[in-house]
């Protein structure tokens, strides 16, 4: 069964219905976020969407670059797409990998890397306050 493609240009989608969003419209340089530093290239799907009560995000974490340690306030889902790294977990530092989905919640600290020899592609999902 063959499927065909339809482009669709980000103007001639109803928004009522459904937005569709590409990760080469949103792609935006960024150190890494709570203070992590290095190089990251961060995605923010549907940020500017009013009344959406879920962040959604990706972020390419480049070697020595990481999400900084910090207390987590809400939920919030880490989901490795490619790319192996560290979490450190309240205190606790484990291996991630490729199809790893971890939940933080609220009152634990944490902080993720990659590795020196990869990127680390991360998928991240929180409810917005």
């Amino acid at each position: 069964m063959m499927l065909s493609s339809i482009c669709v240009k980000a103007q001639d989608v109803d928004t009522s219905k459904y937005i569709l969003q590409n990760d080469v419209d949103l792609a935006k340089k960024e150190p890494g976020t709570h203070q992590g530093g290095g190089e990251t290239i961060g995605f923010n799907f549907f940020g500017g969407v009013k009344n959406l009560k879920t962040v959604f995000k990706k972020r390419i974490l480049k070697p020595g670059s990481s999400i900084g340690y910090h207390l987590q306030k809400e939920d919030e889902i880490y989901y490795v797409v490619s790319g192996s790294g560290k979490m450190r977990m309240n205190g606790e530092t484990f291996p991630v990998k490729p199809g790893d989905a971890i939940l933080t919640r609220p009152g634990s600290s944490h902080g993720i890397a990659p590795n020196a020899d990869n990127d680390l592609v991360i998928m991240i999902v929180y409810e917005k306050k």
